[in-house]
C-alpha cells in the first residue's frame, strides 16, 4: 500500500470521525433532533472500519497516528463548517501534530 492511499484512508477516517462528531454535536447543542444523533453515531462506527484498512499492523501506532490526522482536521472540519478562524498557534500546533503522523507513520524502519 503506498503513503498515498494511506493518507487517503486517515482523510476518509477523519472525515468519517469528525463529522459524526459533529452530527451528534448538532443533534445535542444546535437541537438538530435525534436523526442528526443517529447518523453522527452510525458515521462514528464507520470510522473504526475505515481505520483498518489501514496497512500498519499495530493498533495503537494507527490510533496515535490519526490522533494527528484529528487535531488538523478537526480546526479544518470547523473553519470550513463552523466559520472558526484559527490562530497561529492553532496552525503552528496543527502542523507539529502532522509531522508527527509522517513519523510515526512512514519514518523507515528496520523489519
Amino acid at each position: 500500500m503506498t503513503i498515498a492511499r494511506s493518507v487517503s484512508l486517515f482523510v476518509v477516517a477523519a472525515l468519517f470521525e469528525i463529522g459524526g462528531a459533529w452530527m451528534v454535536w448538532q443533534a445535542v447543542r444546535e437541537q438538530q433532533g435525534w436523526l442528526w444523533a443517529g447518523l453522527g453515531v452510525l458515521a462514528l462506527g464507520l470510522y473504526g472500519f475505515v481505520a483498518t484498512l489501514q496497512p500498519e499492523a499495530h493498533f495503537g501506532r494507527i490510533l496515535a497516528a490519526y490522533g494527528g490526522v484529528f487535531v488538523a482536521g478537526s480546526l479544518t472540519w470547523g473553519v470550513v463548517l463552523d466559520g472558526y478562524r484559527p490562530d497561529h498557534y492553532d496552525v503552528i500546533g496543527a502542523s507539529v501534530c502532522l509531522v508527527g503522523v509522517a513519523v510515526i507513520m512512514y519514518a523507515p524502519r528496520r523489519r
